[in-house]
């Protein structure tokens, strides 16, 4: 018996199409587990030694008896759901296993439903991440209940737990500038990535959403797992950009760059891998290799106003800052106005980043004098995100506190540009430094050789610290 169906009890096992069913209904089994009890059924009778079942389940991959352990005990679950009285599987101390059930060989031919329903969850995953890629909130949403159906169907499939760890992250990443950020779908969306690295621990994809992830929390320490988790994906599957791309996401400094520079190896002109290294060198203060990095990502796509997969977006705010930063104030002017149009697109990022772009526009403004559209400018940004502690410290009004949902950093930015509009700059900078002393390992305060208001490069002298600690920081 090398293929075909079997019966057994109430259940009868295709080895060929990889189906479990009882009463021509699918059975959940992982592709793992299914492989296992694919080899005890067809030795039935016999003791099949542990080292044959891992080869069975994980070919050429190195695992201990743990995960073969874990992969009997969910097929004893599994089976005893639907055939309480009957034992299966039978352990053999110090030899093996050996599937006990009487077997025998069947002939059947599936039917169109039941065709479908061995498709249904493959075709969800499929779907489902098609619409995570479109950056869409609305497409995002409706992943969100395609990977809830599929768990709920296969609740022992690794790529259902990771397809809906990934929606429930991109939820959380819609609210994170609101006041109240949606950190329940955050603690779910960890939850689920947990559960994916659980039942396949040799699935790439999972180690990289655990790892996605956990980078969003915030909490330095679950950045150092979030690298670790990223790292076992890559090593995984080295050739999967969105490994490394993610990679770069939770990682800074030369990790990043060399992270970015491996996506855009496998995906040349990734226009989100060149904003990602673009965010490095501007910490380092390379601006002209920054802008570099943000005109090819435009060129290869990433200047589309059209929802578009993996859409990009901020790539023309940053090189407008970059331009106001070396003087070019026109320059700047239109690649921001720019950016206006590109986030008008459904995006994740997009009121975040028009939010940023607006107040980015006042500043020029009050820079030119025209006071009128700067605060026109700043209320717009407002109008994005109620609590943006720069628009908000450049129109007079209090800044948010952490009981309002901002952080450290963003209040003392705030108090940064009331001394700055107050023409205390040496106290500004000295501002920046304490909080960057205080600040984790990280990208904190990457923007300042740019940030419009500061102004960094018109007084060099009195921001040289502070620069030379965020260059420390990038390297």
């Amino acid at each position: 018996m090398s293929s075909g169906t079997f019966a057994f009890g109430p259940f009868e096992l295709d080895v060929a199409r990889r189906r479990l069913s009882v009463a021509g209904e699918p059975v959940a089994v992982s592709d793992r587990h299914l492989d296992v009890l694919s080899a005890l059924v067809l030795a039935a009778g016999r003791i099949v030694p542990k080292d044959d079942l891992v080869r069975a389940g994980w070919q050429d991959v190195a695992v201990g008896d743990n995960s073969l352990e874990q992969a009997i005990s969910s097929l004893r679950r599994i089976l005893a759901e639907r055939a309480a009285a009957t034992a299966f599987i039978e352990t053999v101390a110090r030899r093996g296993y050996r599937f006990v059930a009487p077997v025998s060989r069947v002939a059947t031919r599936e039917s169109d439903a039941a065709l479908d329903a061995l498709l249904a969850p493959h075709r969800g995953f499929v779907e489902g991440r098609a619409a995570l890629e479109s950056f869409d909130p609305a497409q995002v949403a409706g992943a969100l209940r395609v990977f809830e159906e599929a768990v709920r169907a296969v609740p022992d499939h690794a790529r259902a737990h990771l397809g809906l760890a990934t929606a429930c992250v991109m939820v959380f990443e819609t609210t994170r500038a609101d006041p109240a950020p949606d950190r329940a779908s955050l603690g779910r969306a960890e939850r689920h990535a947990r559960e994916a690295c659980r039942l396949d621990p040799q699935s790439a994809e999972s180690w990289a959403t655990l790892g996605f992830v956990l980078g969003q929390t915030g909490d330095p320490a679950h950045h150092v797992d979030a690298r670790a988790a990223l790292q076992r994906a890559t090593t995984l599957e080295p050739s999967n950009w969105r490994h490394h791309f993610r990679y770069a996401s939770v990682s800074w400094g030369e990790e990043r760059l060399r992270a970015a520079q491996r996506t855009l190896a496998l995906l040349p002109g990734s226009p989100l891998a060149r904003w990602m290294a673009a965010t490095v060198w501007v910490a380092r203060q390379r601006l002209d290799e920054a802008e570099h990095e943000l005109t090819s990502g435009l060129e290869s796509g990433g200047d589309q106003t059209a929802p578009t997969r993996f859409g990009a977006i901020a790539l023309h705010w940053l090189r407008g800052l970059i331009r106001l930063a070396q003087g070019d104030e026109a320059g700047a002017l239109a690649d921001l106005e720019r950016e206006i149009e590109v986030s008008a697109a459904p995006h994740l990022y997009a009121r975040e980043c028009a939010a940023n772009t607006w107040y980015a526009i006042g500043a020029l403004h009050l820079r030119r004098g025209r006071h009128q559209e700067a605060r026109a400018a700043f209320e717009r940004a407002l109008e994005k995100i109620p609590k943006h502690p720069m628009a908000r410290a450049a129109l007079g009004l209090p800044a948010r506190t952490a009981e309002e949902g901002a952080t450290s950093l963003e209040m003392v930015s705030a108090h940064t540009i009331e001394r700055v509009l107050a023409g205390e700059h040496e106290q500004a900078a000295r501002l920046i430094e304490g909080a960057l002393a205080l600040a984790p390992p990280g990208n904190a305060a990457w923007l300042l050789p740019v940030e419009p208001i500061f102004a960094v490069a018109m007084r060099p002298a009195i921001w040289a610290g502070a620069l030379a600690m965020l260059r420390q920081r990038a390297s």
